[in-house]
C-alpha cells in the first residue's frame, strides 16, 4: 500500500507540473486531478487503518 500511495502522490505531482507548464489545457485535467486526490485520500485512510490494526 505504501508504493502505491507513493505511485499516487508521484502522478498528482506530474499533473501539476503538467498544468503550470500549460501543456494541456487545466480543464482537461480536473477530473484526473479530483479523481487522484481522492484515490490518495483512500490509500492514506487504509494505511491508516492497517497500521492501527498492527500495532494493536
Amino acid at each position: 500500500m505504501n508504493i502505491v500511495l507513493e505511485e499516487a502522490d508521484e502522478t498528482l505531482f506530474w499533473l501539476e507540473i503538467i498544468i503550470e507548464k500549460m501543456w494541456v489545457d487545466k480543464s482537461e485535467l480536473e477530473i484526473i486531478w479530483k479523481e487522484g486526490n481522492e484515490l490518495t485520500a483512500i490509500f492514506v485512510s487504509s494505511l491508516k487503518t492497517v497500521n492501527n490494526r498492527i500495532n494493536k
